[in-house]
């Protein structure tokens, strides 16, 4: 079986079969998948910034366009060897399963295909294909476990010419690995936070971990989305207390529902978990927040968030028009939503 397991893919990457000209890069964590496809495509020698050279093009486009992935695949190369094709955000496409099984029964002779694919289910046809063809590779993807987490912090410390004090990592660590280019991020800014200190301390963790103010108030959207009355109306009064704005709840609570709602279409079509869906939410969900966002996540349909966010944008105009109430209304608004939370999370529809 042309696969690797999950521990085996760095290596296969530091010296690719010649034979794997069909290279299926697949998981739940998209960040890892993009900077292993990455990884693989510089492998190829090929320059990346030719067009000429290297043809990028999203599952969706092969899908509507059947048997384009076999015609790029086919064309000869006018100013090098070969060419890479490179299909990012595949996952179900049928059009896309048929291409790469055609190209595997006539592995192409001057061209290499990588493909970079959202979680798939053992038996789903395009890894399938790839798996079961001499000149494919399939190559997954999952969450960092504590040592690739260790390994990836003494990277960029080592990079940035900094050490870290133990408390600081043990404190760190908590906010990272749910997706390998979010975990990347959060260190250069941290390592950038602390250059020229020579150590990074707990201080600097914390004071990198997110704005403070502004969990607050995803505390209160959380507590609604949960159901949790009195938890919101706490959450609520304090934010108000503190000299938050109605206007700043609202926009919170929408921005957070627009996100959830993105996050729905996915869990309703592809075949992750509301976990993995999380972990690859673009922008990455805060990791004290993500127990209480896949809740809400589980709970919660399209239909639901719709209501929601329809409540909410009725809402802000009315707090516009009578500033002097939107504070009233903004809690009206809210607690509405946190009783239709109740009710879903007890599971009736």
């Amino acid at each position: 079986m042309a696969q690797k397991k999950a521990h085996e893919v760095d290596s296969w990457l530091v010296r690719p079969a010649p034979e794997a000209v069909i290279v299926l890069i697949y998981g739940p964590d998209r960040g890892l998948v993009s900077e292993r496809a990455a990884a693989f495509a510089a492998k190829t020698g090929l320059p990346l910034d030719d067009p000429f050279s290297v043809v990028k093009l999203d599952a969706g486009e092969v899908e509507r366009d059947s048997g384009r992935l076999v015609d790029e695949a086919r064309t000869v190369p006018m100013f090098a060897p070969r060419r890479l094709i490179w299909v990012r955000n595949a996952g179900a496409q049928k059009s896309l399963a048929d291409d790469v099984k055609a190209l595997a029964a006539e592995p192409p002779r001057d061209a290499v295909i990588l493909i970079e694919a959202q979680d798939l289910k053992k038996g789903a046809p395009l890894r399938t294909v790839v798996e079961g063809a001499f000149c494919g590779m399939a190559l997954p993807c999952y969450g960092d476990e504590a040592r690739d987490l260790e390994n990836i912090i003494d990277d960029e410390l080592r990079a940035a010419g900094l050490t870290m004090a133990l408390d600081a990592r043990n404190a760190l660590r908590g906010s990272l690995g749910g997706d390998r280019l979010a975990t990347r991020g959060e260190l250069q800014k941290l390592t950038l936070y602390a250059m020229g200190r020579g150590e990074i301390s707990l201080d600097d963790v914390k004071a990198m971990t997110g704005d403070v103010s502004a969990l607050s108030l995803d505390d209160a959207v959380d507590a609604a989305l949960g159901g949790n009355i009195a938890e919101f109306d706490s959450a609520f009064t304090k934010q108000c207390q503190n000299g938050s704005q109605a206007a700043q709840l609202l926009a919170a609570a929408l921005r957070h529902l627009q996100n959830l709602h993105l996050m729905r279409g996915e869990l309703e079509g592809g075949n992750r978990n509301a976990a993995a869906v999380i972990a690859a939410a673009r922008p990455p969900v805060f990791f004290s927040r993500k127990r209480a966002v896949e809740r809400a996540l589980t709970s919660w349909s399209s239909t639901a968030i719709d209501r929601a966010l329809a409540r909410l944008q009725a809402t802000t105009l009315q707090t516009r028009r009578r500033p002097e109430l939107a504070v009233a209304l903004a809690r009206q608004a809210m607690l509405g939503i946190a009783v239709e939370g109740a009710r879903l999370a007890a599971g009736r529809r």
